[in-house]
């Protein structure tokens, strides 16, 4: 059986995809540039915080997760590299056969050592039942794997799925300290044990994540010794922080990154992304889950003047989970603002406008709720604009601002405002998105979307390498969210980062929609360098 490598593989996957804006450093003073420890640590602003930090549910599977190593790790042009491999698998002719060689002398951080075992358990445990893995269908591919000695994995597939290696890039979880636990709910879930360049010295859930450099690190010691990253939902009161110097850098919108233009001490710097805003419209809405009322939200809404207004220029109109960029992108799918067309369509439907302009049919009228997340400015803004582009067309959208918890218990029926997106491959975002039995799975298919002919192509796309096969499957899946949208996508946005200008060897990459946590300036922290 001829063996061939992934490199090739996974270039061809990312060819033509956007372009890459380069970041700059971050000074990593624990309160600003004043602090004592300003040359060996750095305080960071991010907006989301993980359920758990254990890669067996799901921390870390995109990398970059600080305190574990996959096999693989993505460079910042987002090509696959080794890790706790030594080189990039060897794939059988037939696709089926993924197989790693292991670095010798990787140790955790309890220094106990990493093997062959480790890798088989981690994959092992994802696939079981019993484990709430939300990505887990990520694996769906996955046979089997299989140790041979302790430095060599062999990894068996079901069927030639393209992006496998890709996949494997998820932290490598200990054997000796998982396996002796409850996997959902055991102490691995917030105090874990990786090989990861950093080790986990305090989760104060909801306020910060702190880590310290890990002396025995096989990659060699980070120079930024402590690494904090503080959980500020707000986007105001993480701009706020940030000018009075207790950070050193944050993920900030449009308008908020702005007030630091002219700041000499500082620097603005985006990261293109896949990430994208939504409008979930649940198919059990009377209203929402009505064929007309997607199809004339979808022309209804101005996405242009939301990139213009709300991200200040630093994004793109949406048409689905696939940037206009994106060679994986339909062409012709692109939608016009046109609202005399979302009117003719209503009216076709047999929406028609009632005494107060908000259109009826059937004693039903035309209006839902619109929920965004508390203190996300950017939602909250995209929110208000979708509801008025609504309203010109005789749909009444009340929007609500409410936390996870409150927002979660209503997807099936009220419309939320949601964010997704994912680069590498088109099978990542749009399985989890759209696949009609993953509806009412946590937040995967939060429109509970059910179209047969998208749940073919997904299968399609995901169970062949054959890339021409692959694009003609997703053009199909975009081509039938122009028929049957059960999102309105609005904008894909570049993520902004003030930060300041103390260090150097720092890169952006593209990012996904998990921005300021494995992403953003950050990413690579363990390989910044204090400026002289």
């Amino acid at each position: 059986m001829t063996a061939r490598t992934i490199r090739g593989m996974a270039a061809a996957a990312l060819a033509g995809t956007l372009a890459l804006t380069a970041a700059a450093c971050s000074n990593p003073g624990g309160s600003g540039s004043g602090n004592a420890d300003a040359k060996s640590g750095a305080v960071v602003g991010i907006a989301y915080e993980p359920e758990s930090l254990s890669p067996l549910l799901g921390y870390g599977k995109d990398g970059n997760s600080k305190i574990f190593d996959g096999l693989l790790a993505f460079d910042g042009a987002m090509r696959l590299k080794p890790a706790l491999a030594v080189a990039l698998p060897q794939v059988s002719a037939d696709g089926l056969t993924y197989t790693y060689k292991l670095r010798k002398g990787v140790t955790f951080s309890d220094g106990k050592p990493f093997g062959a075992k480790d890798v088989v358990f981690t994959y092992r445990t994802i696939l079981d039942k019993k484990t709430n893995n939300a990505s887990k269908s990520e694996l769906d591919a996955l046979k089997d794997v299989k140790a041979v000695g302790d430095d060599t994995v062999v990894f068996t597939l079901k069927y030639p799925y393209a992006p496998f290696a890709e996949r494997t890039v998820l932290g490598i979880a200990p054997e000796h300290i998982a396996a002796g636990q409850d996997v959902n709910s055991g102490p691995f879930t917030t105090r874990p044990i990786g090989t990861g360049p950093y080790v986990l010295t305090d989760w104060s859930k909801g306020e910060k994540i702190s880590f310290k450099a890990n002396p025995g690190y096989w990659g060699g010691e980070p120079a930024v010794k402590k690494f904090t990253m503080a959980i500020i939902k707000d986007d105001d009161v993480r701009a706020t922080r940030l000018r009075a110097g207790d950070l050193d850098g944050a993920i900030l919108p449009p308008n908020l990154a702005k007030g630091f233009k002219n700041d000499s001490a500082r620097k603005t710097y985006a990261a293109t992304t896949y990430d994208y805003r939504t409008v979930t419209l649940p198919t059990h809405n009377k209203v929402a889950g009505d064929t007309a009322i997607r199809q004339a939200l979808d022309v209804a809404v101005d996405r242009q003047a939301m990139v213009d207004k709300i991200l200040d220029g630093a994004g793109k109109p949406a048409y689905g989970p696939v940037p206009t960029g994106s060679e994986w992108f339909a062409r012709g799918t692109e939608r016009v603002h046109d609202l005399a067309r979302a009117g003719k369509i209503l009216d076709d439907a047999g929406w028609k406008p009632g005494a107060d302009g908000v259109r009826e049919k059937d004693g039903v009228r035309a209006s839902f709720p619109l929920w965004y997340l508390s203190g996300d400015k950017l939602r909250q803004d995209h929110a208000l604009a979708y509801a008025s582009d609504a309203k010109k067309a005789g749909i009444e959208i009340k929007t609500q601002a409410g936390t996870w918890e409150v927002i979660e218990p209503r997807m099936k029926d009220d419309a939320v405002l949601a964010g997704g997106g994912s680069p590498g491959d088109p099978d990542f975002d749009q399985y989890l998105l759209l696949k009609s039995t993953l509806g009412g799975d946590g937040f995967n298919n939060m429109a509970r979307y059910d179209n047969p002919a998208v749940d073919k192509a997904l299968d399609e796309g995901r169970m062949t390498d054959d890339k021409a096969k692959r694009k003609a499957a997703y053009d199909t899946v975009q081509r039938e969210l122009m028929k049957n949208p059960g999102y309105t996508f609005l904008t894909h946005i570049d993520h902004l980062y003030v930060v300041n200008d103390s260090w150097d060897g720092l890169t952006t990459q593209i990012e996904p929609h998990d921005h300021g946590l494995a992403s953003g300036p950050w990413w690579n922290v363990e390989d910044w360098k204090p400026k002289k």
